[in-house]
């Protein structure tokens, strides 16, 4: 696991996702892997349409129809190209000690993303793609589907990204926080940054005992860690401590494996991307 895998498309978002990169490549000292898929489904670059014949169809049309088709989709792969290389250019040009490599892939997203996965140490991705960031809310659609596939982290940016200086972890205590937790204390992605851990509860002195039980792994790691309780709903509580600390990173372990807690994590997880004004990292 060496690369950071950048996923650009045309979106609004591409320009943070090169800047996101730069800076965990430069955090982990690893290189990045700018990916752009071009979604076969949308794109095909051999077209059959065939299945379009019907009464009154012209063979001259049909054959216009496919040429098209497959125009679009060659268009398409040189545009992505094209796009690749200015990413690389930008990546380069605010990190020019980081390795940036490209590829380009005509398939499904996830697919070529399992591919890489044995590859990955982390995964950027914006929370809108092309098809949906004029959408303030919505959510990418690919990006649920690729945070419930891959094992690997994923670090979820806006449409501005700013290298982070303090950042939160949601804790709940459950198997999936801590797992978090460890994997925080034990990786230099965010070495160097303020560490605030929180929890949402109403028992306030079980939750500090809880939060003091696990605190010990960060602070051996040399994090500098401030502890916080608050009370209410879940979102609503760790967005208000966000805000008044100013916290630039939200740190949240992402989807259990059970069905039942799938269902509970899964749509806070969902819920926290889709409201989340601030880069959130993704800890399976």
């Amino acid at each position: 696991m060496t690369n950071v895998i950048a996923c650009i498309d045309g979106s609004k978002a591409t320009l943070a996702v090169c800047d996101a990169s730069g800076w965990a490549a430069l955090q982990l000292d690893a290189p990045v892997t700018l990916l752009h898929v071009l979604d076969k489904s949308a794109y095909p670059i051999e077209s059959n349409l065939s299945g379009n014949i019907g009464l009154g169809t012209r063979e001259h049309l049909l054959n216009e129809m496919v040429e098209l088709e497959e125009r679009r989709g060659k268009l398409a792969l040189e545009q992505g190209k094209y796009m690749l290389q200015d990413a690389r250019a930008r990546v380069v040009e605010s990190q020019p000690n980081v390795v940036v490599e490209t590829l380009q892939r005509h398939g499904d997203l996830v697919e070529t993303l399992l591919e890489q996965e044995y590859h990955a140490r982390l995964v950027v991705m914006g929370r809108q793609g092309e098809q949906h960031q004029d959408q303030a809310q919505a959510i990418g659609s690919h990006l649920e589907s690729v945070i419930r596939t891959l094992k690997q982290p994923i670090l979820v940016v806006m449409a501005e990204f700013q290298a982070p200086k303090r950042f939160m972890i949601a804790y709940d205590g459950s198997a999936t926080a801590k797992k978090a937790l460890n994997r925080v204390a034990t990786s230099p992605l965010l070495k160097g940054l303020e560490c605030h851990l929180v929890m949402v509860s109403d028992n306030q002195s079980q939750a500090i005992t809880e939060l003091n039980l696990v605190t010990e792994a960060l602070l051996q790691a040399n994090f500098n860690v401030i502890t916080a309780v608050c009370q209410g709903e879940v979102q609503t509580a760790l967005e208000a401590y966000q805000v008044a600390h100013q916290i630039d990173l939200m740190v949240m372990g992402a989807y259990g494996h059970s069905r039942i807690r799938e269902f509970f994590v899964g749509s806070n997880t969902t819920r926290m991307i889709s409201k989340s004004h601030i880069p959130l990292l993704l800890l399976r």
